[in-house]
């Protein structure tokens, strides 16, 4: 069955890796990050790949008032809208954040206030549409709060919180919210860090 999916965050590693197995399986994928060059060269690699359908668009997800225009344009795009994978996010600098609220909020804003809008943008979408996958990567940084990085580890936490709630909600309508935990995962992202053996 052919899905139409969207992935937010696209040019993240692990998004793009999700991305070339959607492809293989001849999906049809509308990608949405900051860097239109970078989505450029990742759409045609995807499209030589297999995608059944390739569309994108450049998105600051903290813009929150061009958020519903873009999931506009991501279904008409795709013409229709069933699979939503949520991949953007930013490791901030912990330190920085302890001596800046700016930081902080920055932090905040992108890992969990732009997703939540879009989550409830989304989620009001496959409700009225009655099925969909809604999945979010998020973190076991928000499982409990460390010294190392608490503030990115409570912008996961509450997010973690409210996949749960929205899950609980949705199930009732055919659409599942799936909540990712990976661990430490070796991309640009995370390159600076302490890796262990």
């Amino acid at each position: 069955m052919l899905r139409k999916i969207l992935i937010v965050g696209a040019t993240s590693a692990i998004a793009q890796e999700t991305a070339k197995l959607f492809a293989q399986q001849h999906h049809a994928l509308f990608l949405v990050g900051r860097d239109t060059d970078k989505l450029e060269i990742i759409a045609a690699d995807l499209k030589v790949r297999g995608a059944f359908h390739l569309g994108y668009a450049p998105l600051d997800v903290n813009q929150l008032d061009q958020q519903a225009a873009l999931i506009e344009q991501a279904y008409h795009s795709l013409k229709g809208l069933d699979t939503i994978l949520i991949a953007h996010g930013t490791l901030n600098d912990q330190t920085a954040c302890e001596q800046d609220y700016a930081k902080t909020e920055q932090c905040l804003r992108t890992n969990f206030l732009s997703v939540v809008s879009l989550l409830t943008l989304l989620a009001n979408h496959l409700e009225r549409q009655g099925y969909g996958c809604l999945a979010v990567i998020t973190s076991v940084a928000g499982d409990r709060g460390r010294q190392s990085n608490y503030v990115y580890g409570a912008a996961k936490g509450g997010l973690t919180i409210f996949l749960q709630g929205l899950r609980n909600r949705l199930q009732k309508v055919n659409v599942c919210v799936l909540t990712i935990k990976p661990g430490l995962v070796d991309t640009p992202m995370t390159a600076h860090l302490k890796k262990g053996p």
